[in-house]
């Protein structure tokens, strides 16, 4: 059903009044079913990839990555595990303008944000030396080993979500832990 509102604006709602959404996209595959010891893998690398990290800080990082590869499935799965783990909503919802709202975070959750930028852009060919040494200053080396090694993870799952077309929305926090 069509409806006009006031301001002339078409809106399409089901019979009920509700908004009537797209329809959702079927998954190109379910490639964790095809290639399962390989999705073990995966899961045991972001385990032990995350081990000695903020869970705070590193759902911020896994959120940061999946906005810029635009992979809504992680989206849906790291925005709902940083509110479990305590995040607010306002910070989840600045952090793609982080740039312009420094004051949200702290020096150190700034330095990972621009790390995981660089790590995940890669559109010069290497992460400046600028950034790392801002991430070295905040971060002890073993810690800054696996804020790099999550970074580095939280891309190879985007790849194979935005690959396999997988459908964000179903998740509940802590499902695949």
């Amino acid at each position: 059903m069509t409806t006009t509102t006031n301001t002339g604006v078409h809106t399409d709602t089901t019979t009920e009044g509700a908004p009537a959404y797209a329809p959702e996209h079927e998954p190109r595959m379910q490639w964790a079913k095809h290639a399962p010891e390989v999705y073990k893998a995966m899961v045991r690398l972001d385990a032990a990839a995350g081990q000695g990290l903020d869970p705070r800080l590193r759902e911020l990082v896994k959120i940061r990555a999946s906005q810029l590869n635009h992979c809504a499935f992680c989206l849906d799965m790291h925005t709902k595990d940083a509110l479990a783990a305590g995040e607010s909503v306002e910070r989840i919802v600045q952090l793609g303008a982080w740039e312009e709202s420094r004051h949200f975070y702290t020096e150190k959750e700034l330095a990972a944000i621009e790390l995981t930028e660089a790590v995940t852009v890669l559109t010069d060919g290497f992460v400046p030396d600028e950034v790392y040494e801002r991430a070295a200053a905040h971060f002890e080396e073993a810690e800054l080993a696996h804020l790099i090694a999550s970074i580095t993870v939280i891309n190879a799952w985007n790849r194979f979500g935005v690959t396999a077309r997988a459908v964000p929305g179903h998740y509940t926090p802590g499902q695949y832990k």
